[in-house]
């Protein structure tokens, strides 16, 4: 079985870069951490490091196997708060997994809001982006998720809070502003930004486009919907995203317009199976969910 200690000497080298940083961010010497580190690579039985004038660097093979033990090693880490946290009263803290824009735009203001009337209240929030949808779920401990539906993933259930839809964006200086609605026609006679091809939003624009006949005019592309908006908001065209992810750009004159036919976003909780719903929990969710749908009002009265 591999040895711990040989993991985590991996991970300091590839993080710090070199044995003796890596000594240093381990306590230990030099000549410990390349024993660790010889002694993993022997019990593998392949090559990890390509060894150049006594500098080490990662093979390929070294590379591919480094990704598995960072999600290994995470998975420890997390284990070990959540151990600490339950020796401090586990009871008053909760772990919530939300891709980064719904972090930013709704679930920061939850926690900050549960914080001020339940002073023993803690948590842990972190972000994973949608798209990686299946391997978050499931590789990662979490007490509480927020994502857009539909998962298909076994072993969690799912509770709808709220449905939104998808909003034409770009600077107000843009042709596009002065109509009241933008739709898929509109994307061929104006720059377009694209955005993941695996995403929600991407794949119903291709739909739409496909069935009108027409083709928009993707002059850039982007995997982040954060990106697209910010792309839009300096006058290189319009992109189609999530309100919440336009939202959480912070990108000064970037406007709204609704998107027609509508693009419907269903956003839900996602909470284990294996474990029942604390009171913490339904407390955040519902908190979540209020934030959520004041945030989409005040969305759609910008709407001009």
């Amino acid at each position: 079985m591999l040895g711990l200690r040989g993991l985590e000497a991996l991970r300091a080298f590839v993080e710090a870069g070199t044995v003796s940083q890596a000594a240093v961010r381990l306590g230990r010497t030099q000549p410990q951490i390349g024993r660790l580190l010889s002694a993993l690579e022997a019990e593998l039985g392949f090559q990890l490091f390509d060894r150049h004038n006594k500098r080490l660097t990662l093979t390929a093979e070294g590379r591919e196997f480094y990704q598995h033990v960072e999600r290994l090693l995470q998975g420890h880490d997390g284990l070990e708060r959540f151990a600490s946290q339950l020796r401090r009263g586990g009871r008053h803290h909760i772990r919530v997994l939300a891709a980064p824009h719904v972090a930013e735009a709704i679930v920061i203001d939850a926690v900050a809001t549960l914080s001020r009337s339940d002073p023993r209240f803690t948590a842990s929030v972190d972000s994973r982006v949608r798209i990686d949808i299946d391997n978050w779920l499931g590789q990662e401990h979490f007490d509480l998720g927020i994502t857009v539906l539909p998962i298909g993933h076994a072993g969690f259930e799912t509770e709808e809070f709220l449905r939104i839809e998808a909003v034409a964006a770009m600077a107000d200086s843009h042709p596009l502003a002065r109509l009241e609605a933008v739709t898929v026609a509109d994307l061929a006679s104006t720059s377009f930004i694209a955005t993941h091809r695996r995403s929600l939003i991407q794949k119903e624009i291709e739909r739409q486009a496909d069935e009108t006949g027409v083709t928009p005019d993707s002059r850039f592309e982007t995997q982040s919907g954060m990106i697209a908006c910010q792309l839009a908001a300096r006058g290189l065209g319009c992109c189609v995203a999530d309100p919440f992810v336009a939202h959480s750009s912070g990108t000064p004159g970037l406007i709204f317009r609704p998107f027609r036919p509508a693009i419907e976003l269903r956003y839900g909780f996602v909470f284990p199976a294996w474990q029942s719903r604390s009171r913490l929990g339904r407390e955040l969710s519902g908190a979540i969910a209020e934030r959520a749908k004041a945030l989409w009002g005040t969305i759609r009265t910008s709407f001009g």
